[in-house]
């Protein structure tokens, strides 16, 4: 039987990541460039970019079953999708250590997504086919890329599988190539971030600011539209002429009038959201766009947040279904 084994060295069928490396014979993603993350000076920041959200392979193939090895290194991580010509397949669940799964495959061609868990720290062996003749990319670099960056509530922990958090579901939908650069706890504006993504290719570019600035009081009234618009000119600088949708903070109800550590309530810092990018697109940036976050997930929402803050499965669903048609809008815009 024919067996290959596709590691992310086989071109165009391992995406979403920044960067490879090997470690204790297996590959570990990286969501931030591995040769600059001593640059950060935020540990924490540096997990979060060790996890695999949006990482997958694509391949069409007509192999019979497939074997993935995931190393987890703790029990807090989310499972592996499979799917088939669009559809899950399988949901392999994980714990920490070792986990080889091996799924049979329906016959004949088909295309095979296999996306690695969007939350918890893991490293992967190769893909393996098996009884495959075939194994092929599906896309090329006429791909329209896709890359968002957030808080957790971009990398989506609470989601039914890594297949199903709001950035996956939009990509599935209009057909892009994502890089989803969603750190939980970790959307501070810093600058390791805003390089990363004017380094990184892209068509459209979307930007969740605001939530973790709130929690920590990481910047106040007198720098966070400062902060906020030095971030969007960085990636500006690497990506003249492509569409930036920002996206405001979602609601969360007890946090809209109270203050934080740095004085500012949640719509105070959703205030300063905007006047940052009214304040750019004033100065003749036409193609920086802002999305009002409760337009997206609003207080008649809220039953969607069992915590107040993160929305479960279906707030997720909601979001994709809303964010969808807004950011095909500006997609769009950005080919005529």
């Amino acid at each position: 039987m024919t067996v290959l084994r596709l590691g992310p060295d086989a071109p165009g069928i391992w995406r979403g990541s920044l960067a490879w490396t090997g470690e204790d014979g297996a590959w570990q993603p990286w969501r931030l460039p591995p040769d600059r993350v001593d640059t950060a000076h935020a540990p924490d920041l540096v997990v979060r970019a060790r996890m695999a959200a949006g990482v997958r392979a694509t391949v069409r193939t007509d192999a019979t079953a497939l074997e993935l090895r995931v190393i987890a290194l703790d029990d807090e991580v989310a499972p592996v999708d499979v799917l088939v010509d669009g559809a899950l397949w399988r949901r392999e669940p994980l714990a920490a250590g070792a986990t080889t799964s091996r799924v049979t495959l329906p016959p004949g061609t088909k295309v095979v997504e296999v996306w690695l868990p969007q939350y918890g720290e893991v490293r992967v062996g190769p893909l393996i086919l098996h009884g495959a003749t075939t194994a092929d990319p599906t896309g090329d670099d006429g791909d329209f890329r896709w890359v968002t960056y957030g808080s957790s509530i971009t990398q989506c922990r609470t989601a039914s599988g890594p297949s199903e958090t709001w950035p996956a579901l939009v990509a599935r939908r209009l057909g892009w190539d994502l890089t989803c650069l969603g750190f939980s706890g970790e959307c501070h504006l810093d600058p390791i971030a805003a390089r990363a993504i004017a380094d990184t290719r892209a068509n459209l570019i979307s930007l969740c600011l605001g939530i973790n600035v709130y929690g920590r009081g990481s910047f106040g009234p007198r720098t966070l539209a400062g902060q906020v618009s030095g971030f969007i000119q960085t990636v500006r600088e690497g990506h003249p002429g492509v569409p930036i949708v920002v996206i405001s903070p979602i609601t969360s109800p007890s946090r809209e009038r109270l203050p934080n550590a740095a004085t500012m309530t949640l719509e105070d810092v959703r205030g300063a959201v905007a006047n940052a990018v009214t304040t750019l697109r004033l100065r003749g940036e036409a193609r920086l766009h802002l999305v009002d976050g409760p337009s997206v997930l609003g207080p008649d929402e809220a039953h969607l947040l069992p915590d107040g803050l993160h929305p479960n499965a279906d707030g997720y669903r909601l979001m994709a279904e809303r964010l969808a048609p807004l950011l095909a809008h500006h997609g769009h815009a950005a080919d005529a």
